[in-house]
């Protein structure tokens, strides 16, 4: 693994893990300690990062960890509703059936973890999450827009949705993968773009409360 890509994962999985909170700042010495590259590439990956929109970034100073105010989580998920939906049409017409039992199976795991509940059940669901959303962008075999919902969907991660949400709504989403699934694959683009919709702006509601 390139050294840039060793920073890179290091530090954005510190993100997404909370060591580095919204606000927080990470120096280019903290990517050399958490990933054991050198300057160089440490501070290549903050500046990647700071494309991406994970982190503000001033020139000697280090980056700082975005904090989202409710009008940028609004606009993320508006975007991502936009977006996840039409993404969800094309993978319903191109998904291969390979593609489709793997959707089948994250629907089905994160469903039980909703239904079950048991410890550490948020942090798998929003494992299961993450792999269902990047699993259906691949199967709509479009790079193009798998690069563009990156930013949105790592985003979404680190506000840490899930841990916001009731009993109810934790079912109502693993509900809405399944219903997905069956609308991919029965290859009614229509449908699984109503679905998707619905579960974006449905996961923007939640976080309103």
């Amino acid at each position: 693994m390139r050294a840039v890509e060793k920073a890179y994962r290091a530090v954005k999985g510190g993100i997404f893990a909370g060591r580095y909170p919204p606000g927080s700042r990470i120096t280019e010495q903290d990517a050399v300690e958490a990933s054991g590259v050198s300057r160089t590439p440490a501070r290549e990956a903050l500046r990647r990062l700071h494309a991406e929109g994970l982190v503000d970034l001033t020139p000697n100073q280090g980056a700082v960890v975005i904090e989202w105010s409710a009008a940028d989580s609004d606009e993320i998920f508006d975007l991502r509703a936009l977006l996840e939906s039409y993404g969800a049409a094309r993978a319903a017409q191109v998904a291969t059936n390979e593609q489709l039992r793997m959707l089948d199976t994250l629907a089905a795991q994160q469903q039980r973890e909703a239904h079950e509940r048991s410890d550490g059940h948020l942090e798998r669901i929003a494992t299961l999450n993450s792999r269902f959303h990047h699993a259906l962008q691949d199967a709509s075999a479009s790079p193009r827009l798998r690069r563009i919902l990156e930013a949105l969907l790592d985003a979404s991660l680190i506000m840490k949705t899930f841990h916001r949400y009731t009993p109810e709504d934790l079912e109502r989403s693993a509900s809405h993968h399944v219903e997905l699934v069956e609308a991919l694959t029965k290859r009614d683009a229509d449908w699984a773009a109503s679905v998707m919709r619905s579960h974006v702006l449905a996961a923007k509601r939640s976080l309103r409360r």
